[in-house]
Parts: structure tokens; sequence; C-alpha cells
């Protein structure tokens, strides 16, 4: 393939993911989302993405589109061993040029899987077929190459922006994003042919609605660059902070001053950046105080421990919890009083103070969370409907507990994961108070 150095626009990039899984639903469309940042980050204009199952027609339409609307056509999916995997084919015969075996492809296939104790399968050896014009697209973790490729437009009846390509990456998503950061991220930025770089941050807040926190910043989302824009999640806002500058040193700086004023407007409710979660913001400032934390639940199921030990190093202060769902664990493993159920019942405050202290004396910790509530569908009564959660935090200063209401529109997951947003949320204001050593090297 020539080299191809003119300048992006005709609505640049495309990203199309093929699949029947993702059209029935069984599979989520996380490469779309993935791509859609890195698109982003390269400050390539990015303004459609589809969806089609494996089906050549359907494939070949689509295809067809795109190709006289965008400059770059980025697939995934398509490109196994299996006969539903026909994306390189279909490309193919969509631009009018046969496939051709590339020997040295073929041989490497062969060697992978022998180095992996296979024999190769004659089924692999589709994927070793590529139009004879297009680049090999390796694949650094995986089977299935893909391909960079500019068909040639004379051979086809239908219009093609000038300059079109179309780069294709398999499905499995570990090796689509090996397969960009190795060649296609350096291939698409040095055809780049724009003024400068997007930089982004992502500030995220607990204990605002959507609605509180752009009243509090509405100003400034009218800014042009940088910008600012709200995402609703459950159990979180964020802002997305984007800047343009002519390099990534100059975006960083712009959005400084941005994030600080953000962060004086909305105070602690601001709980981290980036890839920070509750869990893992909780678990440093716990490092800082070199304290610990074990959990107590019961409505959430463990999502408590879910959420703390999905973070990297977490058992340095994490150091375990108990599910008590039924009252007699309640009563045996964390010493709930009986009286205090029968009086009470399982979701109340007294019920969810008393398993906090009781996970906390059997942990030995420093502190210790407890929920107890109804997360339905069933289960709700006139007193404790469905969405009533208890919440209890005991540590050095003592024992609280509150009382929390969720619509049960939520669902029975979405209850849950409220409850342990709320819960770490609630240890981490109490972290915060005075006394919190400072952060590191400050």
């Amino acid at each position: 393939m020539s080299p191809d150095r003119s300048p992006w626009p005709a609505h640049a990039a495309e990203v199309l993911c093929v699949g029947t899984e993702l059209l029935v639903g069984s599979i989520l469309n996380g490469n779309a989302r993935w791509l859609a940042e890195r698109l982003s980050a390269l400050a390539l204009p990015h303004y459609r993405q589809g969806v089609v199952g494996d089906n050549p027609e359907r494939l070949a339409a689509m295809v067809r589109e795109a190709a006289g609307r965008c400059r770059f056509l980025i697939t995934t999916g398509g490109l196994g061993p299996t006969p539903d995997d026909l994306t390189a084919a279909t490309l193919a015969d969509t631009f009018g040029e046969p496939l051709e075996e590339r020997p040295a492809l073929w041989q490497e296939l062969q060697d992978r899987a022998l180095q992996l104790g296979r024999r190769p399968d004659p089924a692999l050896r589709r994927q070793a077929l590529l139009p004879p014009s297009a680049t090999l697209l390796p694949n650094p973790v995986g089977s299935a190459p893909g391909m960079i490729w500019t068909p040639d437009p004379r051979r086809v009846d239908f219009p093609v922006v000038d300059g079109f390509t179309v780069l294709t990456f398999p499905g499995v998503p570990a090796e689509m994003r090996a397969m960009w950061e190795a060649t296609a991220a350096g291939w698409l930025a040095s055809r780049a042919g724009v003024d400068g770089v997007i930089r982004h941050r992502t500030l995220r807040f607990s204990g605002l609605s959507e609605s509180a926190l752009t009243d509090r910043v509405r100003d400034l989302m009218a800014l042009e660059n940088p910008t600012v824009a709200p995402y609703a999640g459950l159990g979180e806002v964020v802002l997305r902070l984007s800047a343009r500058a002519p390099g990534s040193a100059e975006a960083a700086a712009a959005l400084e001053p941005l994030e600080m004023e953000i962060r004086k407007r909305t105070g602690s409710c601001c709980y981290g950046v980036d890839g920070d979660s509750l869990a893992s913001v909780v678990l440093e400032l716990l490092r800082r105080r070199r304290q610990t934390l074990a959990v107590a639940e019961s409505c959430s199921g463990g999502g408590l421990g879910v959420a703390l030990t999905a973070v990297p190093g977490a058992s340095d202060v994490f150091l375990g919890g108990v599910i008590a769902y039924a009252n007699p664990i309640k009563q045996q493993l964390l010493d709930v009083d009986p009286a205090l159920l029968e009086r009470h019942g399982a979701v109340s405050d007294p019920v969810a103070a008393a398993m906090a202290e009781g996970v906390r004396r059997r942990f030995r910790s420093d502190w210790a969370l407890a929920l107890s509530g109804v997360a339905g569908p069933g289960g709700g009564t006139l007193d404790k409907p469905v969405g009533l959660v208890h919440l209890a935090l005991a540590g050095p200063g003592g024992t609280h507990a509150q009382e929390l209401r969720f619509s049960a529109r939520r669902g029975r997951q979405g209850i849950q994961q409220l409850s342990v947003a709320a819960a770490l949320d609630r240890l981490r204001l109490a972290l915060l108070e005075p006394g919190d050593p400072p952060p590191p090297g400050s």
C-alpha cells in the first residue's frame, strides 16, 4: 500500500463492529467505546458508529455507505477462522479485489499453534488471506491479524472518499487493543494532518446529583476550549474535561486551572480523577492512616468486598468480611443480640450498627462498614419498602448508623450497587475529617 498523507476530514473516522452476538445483546460492545476514546485522543473527528451481524450482504452495504462519507473505517470482529468470520472476504469482494494467501503469515500462524502445543488447524489458513494491496496489521497477542487497506476506487461503481482506508481488528478486546497500541495508533498519528492534540480528564463526584453538579458549573459548561461535559452513572456523576492544544503538555496545562476551579466549587464531593473508584480512594486513605477495614454485608451480598478486592493491593488494609444474610449468621458470626433483631428487625439502624461493631471486633480492624436492607424485588412492606437500606460505620470515634432510601425502580442490582457506593463514600468522608494525614509528598 502506498503512503497516504492527505489530511483527515471528509468526516474522518467511523467505527463498524461486526458480530451477531452484539446485535442480540449477548456481548456488551465495549470495543466501540474504547476506540472512541482513542480516536478522540488522536483528535481524529469521529461522527458515527455502527453494528452489523455476521451477514456478508448487510456488512457490504454498510461498508459501501461508509466508504462514501468517511476517511477511515475501523472494523472489529469477523477475523477468526470460523465460517462466520467474513470481514476480510466481504471487504475484498466489495472492492473487487481477490484474496491471496500470505505464505509468511500462514507459516507464522502454524508456528504459533505449535508453540502452544497444538496441531495447526487447517481452518487457521483463512486468516492468512488478505487482498494483495493490503498491509498486514500484526496481532501480537492472538492469531487473527488485521489489515490496513486503501482499496482502489476505480474497481467499484459507488462513491468512495479520496484516500478511504479500512483498518480491521478482531473482536477480542485484548487483541484489538494490543494491535491498536502497537501499530494502528502510530499509523494514524503519522497521517494526522490536524493541528494539535486533545487531552481529557475525568473528575468523579459522589453525594451530588447530576442536576446539582450542573448548577455549580453551568457557566464553565459554556467554555469552548477547554470544555466541560457532565455524565451520570449509578452512584456517581462525572465531569469530562477536554482541552485542545498544539501538544500534550499544553493541553494538560490548560486543564489544570479548570480542574482547580471545579474542585473549589464542589469540595469533598469530588472524590477522584480518571481511573479512580470510591474503593481505590478509600483504600489509599486507609493506607495514609495505617488503618484497616472489615465489612459486614447482608443486602449487598458481598458487593462491598468485590468492590474493594477489585483494587490491586487491597489486602494491605482490607482484612475481609462476613456475608451475614440470615439472622442466625448475624447472631453467630457478628454477635448481634437476638433481642435487637426481635425488637427492630434485621433492616434497622440498631442491627446495622451491631453488625459493624461485631465485624470490627472479630477482625480487630480500625474501621468497619455494615449494610442491611431490602434489595427487592420482593420482601418489602409498608414500613420497610424495597430500597430501604441501613448503613453503619464503626471506627475509632464510635459507631454511626443512617437510613438510606433508594427507588425500587433501580432494581435489585441497582439498589445493591448504590448501597455499596454510599457505604464507601461514608467511610471516605470520615477518613477526610481533621486528623487525616496529608497526601504523600505534600
